[in-house]
């Protein structure tokens, strides 16, 4: 399935690149997808979601972050707060295509990404996978450079051949926000989608996530999945999931 490519700009001022996932027969709706961390547009959990929903009908966009994949910028100058305004940034890419974003769509820290950007995008629907209740969860994957981001203001993280370096403004940004609040005043539908066997992000901040929000809300168990959704069938599954269960808060579906 071909996708588009499109630009527009961040909030820092960088060019960042989104694909287009054009949907497949009648068209249902359209969405926006937030890659995790460090992951890209092209990471296999957003790729294989986006391009699933479009199988549906769900026309998708996903973008780089600052400094990731073929976005511009410095990964050093991202943060929790930047990947919340791009998402709204992208919201409004995409209706510039004259497409109206009725589904916001998270995986991991853009999970966390879109449920504090639906207050502005207002979405008519919200899915997370995988998603942390604390987006300060990230700490974790550099637990071990702490130390040195508090001594030297940053840190180099090797991702097997990618370097990213860590900021100490970073980790102040992302420990400052609490999503309770966001969480709690989510004006759209919620489904959280998370694998028990998720080792990186744990269920239970699945659990938090859903006692806090309102309903209506739908809870799915990715049933032998792990965080970054390696295997094409669960991508596939959670796409499935999220169509049928969207779809009924689509404007065409009214």
């Amino acid at each position: 399935m071909a996708s588009e490519k499109i630009t527009f700009t961040s909030a820092s001022g960088a060019t960042l690149t989104a694909a287009i996932d054009e949907p497949v027969g009648p068209v249902k709706g359209w969405g926006i997808m937030s890659h995790g961390f460090t992951l890209g547009k092209d990471s296999l959990a957003t790729a294989r979601v986006c391009r699933g929903l479009a199988q549906h009908g769900i026309g998708m966009l996903r973008f780089d972050n600052l400094g990731l994949g073929e976005s511009e910028g410095d990964f050093a100058d991202t943060s929790f707060s930047l990947k919340v305004q791009d998402t709204v940034r992208a919201a409004q890419a995409l209706r510039d295509l004259g497409h109206e974003p009725e589904l916001l769509v998270g995986h991991s820290m853009g999970g966390a990404a879109v449920i504090a950007a639906a207050r502005e995008i207002q979405p008519n629907a919200v899915a997370t996978i995988g998603a942390p209740f604390d987006p300060g969860h990230v700490i974790h994957n550099f637990e071990h450079l702490m130390e040195e981001i508090e001594s030297s203001g940053s840190a180099e993280l090797k991702l097997g051949p990618r370097r990213l370096e860590i900021t100490r403004a970073f980790i102040q940004d992302v420990q400052a926000h609490d999503l309770t609040a966001s969480i709690a005043s989510l004006r759209a539908p919620l489904m959280v989608i998370h694998a028990p066997t998720d080792n990186t992000v744990g269920l239970e901040n699945a659990g938090k996530i859903f006692v806090k929000v309102k309903h209506p809300k739908s809870f799915f168990s990715l049933d032998g999945a792990d965080h970054l959704l390696t295997q094409r069938v669960h991508g596939q599954r959670a796409a499935n999931m999220i169509a049928a269960w969207a779809e009924q808060y689509f404007a065409a579906s009214e």
